[in-house]
């Protein structure tokens, strides 16, 4: 089959949650005797098309600004793909909702991937929340099927837009002993630290770890952090000042996956404060590296720990109560780690992953059902036997942190 993906910065890349789902499922189809295509932003070596790693990779023509990159590289890549006419077409982003009848008319089937609220996040202005919001609104009438990476998201969709969607969530691989050599290379600690990684958007939640440190004071543990922003964030401020009173060591973007992988895997805390999800490949990998973890509670979190005693709420108290414990408690870290291994072992993994949007393309190229998600004999995970089945923030006065966390009812209807 000749299958193509849109909508990520590019092959091979490990940017973010779409681009690490590119990074596993290409070269896995291709394994599988498939031909693929995935569009990217930027040239390589100032060529438009090249292969590497037999993924022949298409990089079209677009604006990389933070309000037009997606809807421009978007729009080319889509162009190129209905020319181009393939078996069947992933696309990634919501936003690129509206150029899915652009492959329809052409009569190339595609399935889009949901992702995250993306209309939720504080990032964008009410315009771009409401781009965002009325590209998913299309890509639910218009693409072939749609792709929910959680459970609790394919009820969001049902309940916003009246859409079924299959549920292919993302996953990780467990890390198997991967040294320390990197971070002593680094000049970090090895052991007993604190771990947060996540972009600055307020929907992740740093500023509330960092009141937990300042809750914490003298009895805090070292911190570490992870990330950046594609725009002017306040929070960049506060890193640097607490860097600065070396207080923790913020590391921005980290493009070295080694480091990742060992600052994950010799953390003796690891934070995770994503509350838009659905199922946030950053969580994933910092279980399948055996990083003990806490999570803000949201129905996309608890979806995958499972577990009151990982779950914290938007209070920097309760955070900073859950760190304390852990910090200083080698058995319960341990137990933590053999848990989190476990779940991606039994739930997560990649190789169920790409199986699952390897079955599902395969459908949709063979027109194995007819348009629309609710008719497709859908590939989804069905987590309780772990197989693929056929079937259908500001910190107030009072100590409280307003953490951006859905409840039960992760988004209104507006």
């Amino acid at each position: 089959m000749n299958f193509a993906i849109l909508g990520s910065r590019g092959f091979p890349s490990t940017y973010g949650g779409y681009e690490t789902l590119v990074r596993n499922l290409a070269p896995y189809l291709v394994h599988r005797g498939h031909s693929v295509t995935v569009y990217c932003r930027v040239p390589s070596l100032g060529r438009r098309r090249w292969v590497t790693e037999d993924v022949r990779c298409i990089a079209t023509a677009g604006f990389d600004t933070k309000s037009l990159s997606t809807l421009s590289f978007g729009l080319t890549a889509s162009v190129d793909a209905a020319v181009r006419r393939y078996d069947a077409v992933l696309v990634l982003n919501v936003a690129n909702g509206f150029f899915v009848p652009l492959l329809r008319t052409r009569g190339v089937p595609c399935a889009v991937n949901t992702d995250g609220l993306e209309w939720e996040r504080g990032k964008w202005s009410t315009l771009g929340k409401s781009t965002f919001r009325s590209g998913a609104r299309l890509a639910a009438r218009q693409a072939t099927t749609v792709v929910s990476d959680s459970q609790a998201m394919q009820k969001i969709w049902q309940r916003l837009f009246g859409c079924d969607s299959v549920f292919i969530p993302y996953g990780s691989h467990i890390m198997r002993n991967p040294g320390a050599g990197r971070l002593r290379d680094a000049n970090l600690p090895t052991s007993g630290y604190l771990l947060a990684v996540a972009r600055l958007a307020p929907e992740n939640n740093i500023g509330l770890t960092l009141d937990a440190l300042d809750w914490l004071g003298p009895d805090a543990p070292p911190a570490i952090f992870v990330g950046s922003a594609n725009y002017e964030s306040p929070i960049e401020d506060r890193l640097r000042r607490m860097q600065a009173e070396g207080r923790i060591r913020w590391l921005g973007h980290v493009e070295d996956q080694e480091l990742l992988n060992e600052l994950r895997a010799n953390c003796s805390v690891y934070v995770h404060g994503h509350s838009v999800g659905g199922t946030n490949p950053s969580l994933l990998e910092a279980l399948g590296a055996g990083a003990p973890v806490l999570a803000l509670d949201t129905v996309f979190n608890r979806e995958v720990l499972a577990a009151d005693d990982q779950l914290f709420d938007g209070h920097p108290a309760s955070l900073a109560e859950r760190i304390r414990a852990l910090a200083v408690d080698g058995e319960r870290q341990r137990e933590l780690t053999e848990r989190g291994v476990r779940i991606i072992a039994e739930r997560y993994g990649w190789d169920m992953a790409c199986e699952s949007y390897e079955r599902l393309l395969t459908q949709l190229a063979t027109g194995s059902g007819s348009a629309g998600a609710a008719s497709l004999e859908q590939a989804s995970w069905d987590p309780r036997d772990h197989r693929v089945v056929g079937e259908r923030g500001g910190h107030d006065g009072a100590g409280r942190h307003d953490a951006v966390a859905p409840e039960d009812d992760p988004i209104k209807d507006h």
